[in-house]
């Protein structure tokens, strides 16, 4: 049985998931390549020896550096804040490792830029960590796109929406500094990569930025609570994307409908196992969106369970990335989504900053 070592760069929120994904993995989907877990680091040494025995690590590193120049560990995973993304993958490629690097890829377009060319330059296998868009319920729509079941698509409108810095009482912390940390930066590129997945290239946006809350407490807020765009596909098609970390009642709105000539879809990520699918067809009396729960006859459900409607959950996106990376890994071959999309996201970032600061559109191809 062929393993892997895994290296794991971060412990918190994100640390943790991955740190479960790659214990299960080889389990869920019966990987040939089987994921060990070989080393994990922290801020401080003392929460990475937490860490490792928390999460069943062989061994912890005394910084990132370490972990990547441990000739055990094979594979990297950045699960660190934003600005240190560019310098830990740069290091792992130098070093022979190939990455999985959480979202958003770096502080902005420079770092991701340079993370590609790394990536390029290296031959290696290279993922950003975009989980919401391998739901089997997503997975599902983008087959019935790319099947044509929906006809000619009309239009497309994609949010996400959380109410994590919702209440304007709440005290400053580290989300309210920093471009990156703002609603732009953190939380709208996951419908960004939505709707590129499901629409194809984005070529022009129209967007505003808006800071609900400008102070917090006797704090200044420096970055965006919403992002408000218009865009154009290079297909032509039309659409409205919206991103709010101050949306009231919403948990993990992440949802997107679907117009087409021939049939029309809803998604909402809090009801993630289920799919909205108009057909026009039939009498115009019996018409109606009907609700789909999926199962085993849907892209990646099987390997967690044979009963329809029994659902996946939020850690099984993350395994179903981690098998993703294993498998690019072993047969050399790209996965989607390479470090390229999280460029690709980058750059329709950058033009909607752009347009905010201009009040006009701007062309993604200029960024």
């Amino acid at each position: 049985m062929a393993q892997i070592g895994i290296g794991v760069v971060g412990g918190g929120y994100m640390g943790k998931a991955h740190s479960a994904a790659f214990a299960a993995v080889g389990t869920v989907f019966e990987t040939s390549l089987k994921p060990k877990l070989v080393a994990i680091c922290g801020s401080t040494p003392e929460s990475s020896a937490r860490y490792a025995e928390a999460f069943g690590y062989q061994k912890a590193a005394a910084d990132w550096q370490a972990l990547i120049a441990d000739p055990e560990v094979e594979a990297v995973v950045i699960a660190s804040p934003q600005a240190t993304h560019r310098e830990i993958a740069e290091a792992a490629f130098a070093a022979g490792k190939p990455v999985l690097c959480e979202k958003p890829m770096g502080l902005g377009l420079e770092d991701a830029q340079a993370m590609v060319a790394a990536a390029k330059a290296s031959g290696l296998a290279n993922m950003v960590a975009y989980n919401y868009i391998r739901t089997p319920a997503t997975q599902f729509v983008r087959k019935l796109i790319a099947e044509g079941e929906l006809g000619q698509i009309t239009w497309f409108r994609g949010e996400h929406t959380e109410d994590f810095h919702g209440d304007p009482t709440a005290p400053a912390t580290w989300r309210s500094h920093g471009e990156a940390n703002g609603c732009l930066g953190d939380l709208a590129p996951h419908i960004l990569n939505a709707a590129r997945a499901l629409m194809g290239p984005i070529a022009e946006i129209n967007a505003v930025l808006k800071t609900v809350y400008p102070m917090r407490g006797d704090v200044k807020v420096t970055n965006d609570d919403i992002m408000t765009a218009m865009c154009r596909f290079d297909s032509g098609v039309e659409g409205h994307l919206f991103a709010s970390r101050v949306a009231t009642g919403r948990k993990m709105g992440y949802a997107y409908e679907i117009t087409g000539t021939k049939a029309a879809v809803r998604f909402d990520q809090e009801d993630q196992n289920a799919v909205w699918l108009y057909r026009a067809e039939g009498p115009e009396a019996e018409r109606g969106f009907r609700k789909i729960l999926t199962g085993p006859e849907h892209p990646d459900y099987l390997p967690f369970c044979q009963g329809p409607g029994h659902g996946t959950g939020y850690q099984d996106q993350i395994i179903i990335e981690a098998k993703d990376f294993v498998t690019a890994i072993e047969t050399g071959e790209a996965i989607w989504p390479t470090f390229e999309e999280g460029l690709e996201v980058q750059r329709v970032v950058a033009a909607i900053r752009a347009s905010d600061k201009t009040r006009s559109w701007q062309r993604v191809s200029d960024f």
